[in-house]
């Protein structure tokens, strides 16, 4: 059994390494800024839905006090003006329109907060993750390690003449590296940020994360990439710096369990990683 698994074993790296870059080629550029646009990326994570639709409700509640407000003006506009109202009241109080217009905001403020705190604990409440990643901010680059397998590697920006060659479009440019954070769906993921030298901040609008990497701290964000919305997502550090600051793009690949599998075992033999902890070779070892 041991000799035949040293057999296969390089025969599994090549075929999956060759089977990752066929599907690889597939992934559909989801979370990038596009030009004209307004609004926010479509969220792909269980966190950024859930902060998504918090926005929505609280943007409701804003344009309906907003309009509220502007319906009034006008109302006491027209019906208060110097013509329509030529011997206006005097009075100092009122007492039920007082209690209105306290009472009102503050259940306002209240139903905000209750439908606020769940967002923020599911944001803020960490869960044990399938994968674990820590990420380093450097001047002006990411640094990424898979824990689990003990590998990692950096990410640098890619200059505009090297985006054909790794299979971005021009438009791509500030946005694509030349290494991405290769993330499987369906799967808890919890990042570990921290930074080398100043404070950075890892930031994917699609995933509803950022977290600030403030060196000598360790501080973590978790997402689930949703299944189904496998593709490439972009981010950017959203920290001031340095003079680099603006080309320290983020590059995020999420992929089927199945195309992940494949990957990490590239991976983990092209960065020297420890293949004891690939999946197949857990199972296996707790099969037997």
């Amino acid at each position: 059994m041991h000799a035949m698994k040293k057999m296969l074993w390089p025969t599994a790296i090549l075929s999956a390494t060759l089977g990752f870059a066929a599907r690889a080629q597939e992934l559909e550029v989801i979370g990038k800024p596009v030009n004209g646009k307004i609004g926010l990326q479509p969220a792909a994570t269980d966190v950024a839905i859930a902060t998504q639709a918090l926005d929505g409700l609280v943007h409701v509640i804003i344009i309906a006090i907003a309009l509220l407000v502007l319906l009034l003006t006008l109302w006491l506009v027209v019906r208060y003006n110097r013509v329509a109202n030529k011997t206006p009241r005097r009075f100092t109080h009122n007492t039920p329109l007082e209690i209105a217009w306290t009472l009102i905001p503050v259940l306002i403020l209240v139903f905000i907060g209750a439908n606020s705190l769940p967002v923020l604990f599911k944001q803020q409440e960490i869960p044990a993750g399938d994968v674990v990643i820590k990420v380093t901010g450097n001047q002006w680059y990411w640094s990424y390690e898979y824990v689990d397998h003990e590998f990692g590697f950096d990410s640098f920006l890619l200059a505009r003449d090297e985006l054909a060659d790794y299979g971005y479009t021009d438009d791509l440019y500030l946005l694509a590296t030349d290494t991405a954070l290769v993330v499987p769906t369906g799967k808890k993921i919890v990042m570990q940020v921290t930074g080398a030298d100043v404070i950075h901040s890892w930031t994917i609008p699609a995933f509803g994360v950022k977290q600030d990497a403030v060196p000598g701290r360790l501080a973590e964000l978790w997402f689930t990439v949703e299944p189904g919305k496998e593709g490439i997502y972009f981010g950017q550090c959203s920290e001031l710096c340095g003079k680099d600051h603006a080309f320290m793009p983020i590059t995020v690949k999420a992929m089927s369990e199945a195309d992940y599998n494949a990957w990490l075992t590239g991976a983990v033999d092209e960065y020297s990683g420890n293949p004891a902890t690939l999946p197949d070779i857990v199972e296996l070892a707790l099969a037997e």
